[in-house]
């Protein structure tokens, strides 16, 4: 569809499955062209319902099969605010909170309107994953 008409009616089998799928082939054809430098961005918010949008991002690890960077842009989305009752402005915590939820699913690139927010939740994430268990 166009931006105009993506959101009317957006139906997928599996939207997990036929992103990836989707995704694979195009990361195929891209091979094929000589391109090496490839990162993936499953498109929240473009063509989905907001249960897409939540079912992408709770199988967001799923996408790892496919071997490259993966970039989540979720930031001030009507899959946050709409969910939360409020509007794009407001959707700071929100955003931080699925931010960080793609973080730990594996996303490598956050693509963000509040900057410092952002940082903060990687900071924590990788500090986390630092952690020593001793």
């Amino acid at each position: 569809g166009t931006p105009r008409t993506m959101q009317c009616n957006p139906q997928y089998d599996d939207v997990v499955a036929d992103v990836i799928e989707w995704l694979a082939r195009r990361v195929q054809r891209l091979r094929e062209l000589g391109a090496h430098d490839i990162i993936l961005d499953p498109g929240f918010g473009f063509g989905k319902t907001m249960e897409h949008n939540y079912a992408l991002l709770d199988k967001l690890d799923y996408f790892h099969e496919l071997g490259l960077p993966l970039l989540v842009g979720v930031s001030r989305k009507s899959m946050i605010y709409k969910l939360l009752g409020t509007d794009a402005a407001q959707a700071l915590n929100g955003t931080t909170v699925v931010n960080t939820i793609a973080l730990l699913k594996g996303a490598h690139i956050l693509r963000v309107h509040d900057v410092r927010a952002a940082v903060e939740a990687v900071r924590i994430v990788e500090k986390m994953r630092a952690a020593d268990t001793k």
